[in-house]
């Protein structure tokens, strides 16, 4: 048997310095290909690209690895991935960042990085979203790196879930080493958004976004509480977004 086909992508964009890091710790456990935006497309959640052409292609920027920039979405990247670039040979593995910032709590739905994971899990391939708490961008990744080799080949390894995505998160490198893995749920908080309301030099308002997180959970079991006490979160994250409980008690309303 072959060396396991690991497809990557990111939504930092393919310069990016997290998907180097990625790049070169999945080149140690299989043939690796490239497929990643060539811009940065951050917040896109899981957009797609319908009312515009695609466009793909190929780059050197990975020495000796096949690499493609492609103008489109996280997920457009993925699709492409699977239904061009790799439609004879698909994946054993689809990898999404390394990330920077973190992508913990209700970050998942408006994440690209987790976007292109979810992509993999829906088109049926083991998929990894891993991200760095720490957004600037000259972040160091070091500490994290024995982890992601790791979680990906234990996951190749193993009888992965279909239709799940396994959201990392890391937390940002401190004086004590990580203290290990929390394998958790998604933490309750959001995003409180403010807007700021402004004028253009013709006199024409915009608004820029801005807000805080705010995290309303005070468990021990969730990703917030993972990382922000040095361990790596794993969140398993499903596409299927039924309520299942709550369909028996709505059958039981009455609609006119």
């Amino acid at each position: 048997m072959g060396q396991p086909r690991i497809l990557v992508s990111n939504d930092d964009g393919i310069s990016s310095r997290g998907i180097q890091f990625l790049v070169n710790i999945m080149e140690e456990l299989g043939e690796v290909v490239v497929v990643a935006p060539d811009s940065p497309q951050s917040g896109m959640g899981h957009a797609i690209t319908i009312g515009e052409p695609l466009r793909l292609t190929e780059t050197d920027i990975f020495d000796g690895v096949l690499a493609y920039e492609c103008s489109g979405t996280p997920a457009d990247c993925v699709k492409l991935g699977k239904h061009y670039v790799l439609k004879d040979q698909p994946p054993d593995l689809v990898v999404s960042g390394v990330n920077h910032g973190s992508n913990t709590s209700i970050s998942v739905l408006y994440s690209g990085t987790m976007s292109a994971a979810v992509e993999g899990a829906i088109e049926g391939f083991p998929s990894i979203g891993f991200s760095l708490c720490d957004f600037s961008a000259d972040a160091d990744f070091s500490h994290t790196g024995e982890y992601v080799y790791n979680i990906a080949k234990t996951a190749l390894e193993n009888n992965f879930p279909r239709g799940v995505a396994l959201n990392v998160n890391f937390p940002h490198k401190q004086k004590e080493p990580i203290q290990g893995i929390k394998v958790c749920r998604q933490a309750h908080a959001k995003w409180q958004e403010e807007f700021n309301q402004r004028y253009d030099p013709y006199g024409r308002q915009y608004f820029w976004m801005a807000g805080n997180f705010v995290n309303f959970d005070a468990g021990e079991d969730n990703d917030e509480w993972a990382v922000a006490n040095n361990h790596v979160s794993i969140v398993p994250c499903q596409y299927d977004m039924t309520a299942h409980k709550i369909i028996s008690d709505i059958k039981t309303w009455s609609f006119g």
